[in-house]
């Protein structure tokens, strides 16, 4: 008997139109993410039955023009094409999603079925439905019940050619959510900045509160380890259990930095999935434009900190002059999962935790610095009319719905942390054990010397910049004790921004091309050298 061929739904629609969480609901699975036949366009992929749905990177007007086009370059003449408009906004949605897919085969899903009034949906989307041959649903994406997914899974397979216009207005159908108290005020892009920080301050204080509680426990039982390891034959002990070992330094992985990150995920995931972080980043664009960024690029920065490589690609659907500006600012202040990780860790190795927010607000402070600099004036002009999108309708976070946009995040801090970890820390441990590690530090000690660094700190300023990780050799116990707190932040600042790590530079040659990437590389170590300067001089003299 022949297998079922695989039927491919590819679905457009613009952000935050509940695109993802459809496709979701639908296959009632975990998301894998895939790149479109070979295409760069990252995707997710879903399995209903025999069909395949195609969950294609949210569009933003008419300045996501790259991830729209290698999208629709690579659809077959047999693919049906989902559009998913926002009923709240459908006239809007509609002009803009339909001319992309005309002369297709495909179906209309309109989301947020419960902001409006069901049984005029129903009656507008069938007089749609009789004047074009387009099968149209209205759902609720966050709560598809049986009967909606029959009615889908019916549209699709019974698709209609896309016209290339709705030829009917659903004016009426608008609804517009009530602003809230950071949109309403010339304050309001402030006390947006605060609440976009808080996760962040929230996931580190309370790692911190819950690594002191564990960390007596997990000494216990990696102490005894560590002395029994440190007997076996070199190089293995060095690797283990020598000052840069696995089972020594180990646990500041395990107990400082690992919450962080998970708390950091779910709490950003819940922001996401509620639709405030799109309201918090569109309230700061007035005080964004001046550095060459709205708030749909800062949301992307913010997207960085769990990982800067998706966070690279989503730049995508930011306008052509503001998106090397993104990119940038990406690569140089968004400190990813391994990154934030690992600098909790050394400060709580060196016993000085309360150094994670200055160090934030520092890194903050100089990413836009850096980004006004590099923006291009086009970027920064205040008559300049960045594209934005209008307000997104608040909801409660459901927890599944939050686990879908924080999964990817810890799930590849798990899968690729320890394993890095360990490869960083024995090959920190057999330089330190064959001597080049000594000498690498003697040859970079006037490098040093201009951040009022001891030479001890060369080593994980080199390994950071290849993997962030890197930085959690100044953790070690020789180190950490030896700098005081200026020092301190002087180093993790240095390390974490001098250069992105290989993963992202690789991934941002590949987006915008190697010439674009050198320079962004070369403008970056010039920018952070000055920063971290500036940080350790100055602060010396307060």
């Amino acid at each position: 008997m022949l297998p079922t061929p695989i039927r491919t739904v590819v679905l457009f629609g613009k952000e935050n139109v509940g695109k993802t969480q459809l496709a979701a609901s639908l296959a009632g699975a975990p998301i894998t993410a895939s790149n479109f036949r070979g295409a760069t366009v990252g995707c997710d992929s879903y399995r209903v039955d025999d069909w395949e749905l195609i969950d294609t990177p949210g569009l933003l007007r008419s300045s996501d023009v790259e991830t729209t086009r290698l999208a629709l370059e690579r659809l077959r003449g047999d693919d049906t094409v989902l559009l998913v408009a926002q009923g709240t906004a459908l006239d809007a949605d509609l002009a803009d999603l339909l001319p992309l897919a005309a002369g297709r085969l495909g179906a209309l899903a309109v989301t947020v079925r419960d902001r409006l009034a069901r049984q005029e949906v129903e009656t507008r989307l069938g007089e749609l439905a009789l004047r074009t041959g387009l099968p149209a649903v209205a759902v609720d994406a966050r709560r598809l019940d049986a009967n909606d997914r029959r009615r889908l899974m019916q549209a699709l397979e019974a698709p209609g050619p896309v016209p290339a216009e709705a030829g009917l207005k659903f004016g009426d159908l608008i609804v517009r959510p009530r602003p809230l108290f950071f949109e309403c005020s010339a304050l309001g892009p402030f006390w947006a900045l605060l609440l976009l920080l808080a996760p962040a301050w929230f996931a580190v204080d309370a790692a911190n509160r819950l690594a002191e509680r564990i960390e007596p426990w997990v000494g216990a039982l990696t102490g005894p380890l560590a002395g029994f390891l440190a007997s076996w034959p070199q190089p293995l002990a060095a690797i283990l259990a020598g000052d840069y070992g696995f089972v020594t330094m180990g646990p500041l992985l395990l107990v400082w930095a690992t919450p962080v990150v998970v708390l950091h995920a779910l709490l950003m995931g819940a922001y996401k999935a509620s639709g405030l972080l799109d309201r918090l980043t569109n309230a700061m664009n007035p005080w964004l434009q001046p550095f060459g960024m709205t708030g749909r690029e800062l949301a992307r920065v913010v997207m960085g900190f769990g990982c800067n490589v998706p966070a690279v690609i989503s730049a995508r659907s930011s306008s052509a002059c503001s998106r090397g500006v993104c990119v940038s600012a990406i690569a140089f202040g968004s400190a990813c999962s391994y990154q934030l990780g690992a600098t909790v860790a050394v400060f709580a190795a060196a016993g000085r935790p309360d150094l994670v927010v200055p160090y934030l607000l520092y890194l903050g402070a100089t990413t836009l610095a850096y980004s006004r600099l590099i923006a291009p004036q086009a970027a920064r002009s205040p008559f300049n009319a960045l594209l934005t999108e209008g307000r997104v309708f608040l909801t409660w976070p459901r927890p599944r719905a939050v686990w879908l946009e924080a999964q990817g995040a810890v799930r590849e801090f798990f899968r690729r942390a320890f394993p890095t970890f360990f490869l960083i820390t024995s090959a920190a441990s057999l330089l330190h054990w064959l001597g080049p590690l000594q000498a690498a530090s003697a040859v970079v000690e006037p490098a040093m010397a201009i951040f009022r660094l001891p030479s001890d700190a060369a080593a994980a300023v080199v390994l950071a910049s290849v993997r962030k990780d890197g930085i959690l050799l100044l953790a070690e116990p020789g180190v950490a004790a030896s700098l005081s707190a200026v020092q301190l932040l002087t180093a993790v600042y240095l390390a974490g921004v001098l250069l992105p790590c290989l993963v992202t530079c690789l991934t941002i040659a590949r987006e915008q091309g190697r010439a674009f990437a050198l320079r962004l590389v070369g403008r970056q170590a010039v920018a952070a050298t000055g920063f971290s300067a500036l940080l350790a001089w100055g602060g010396a003299w307060l």
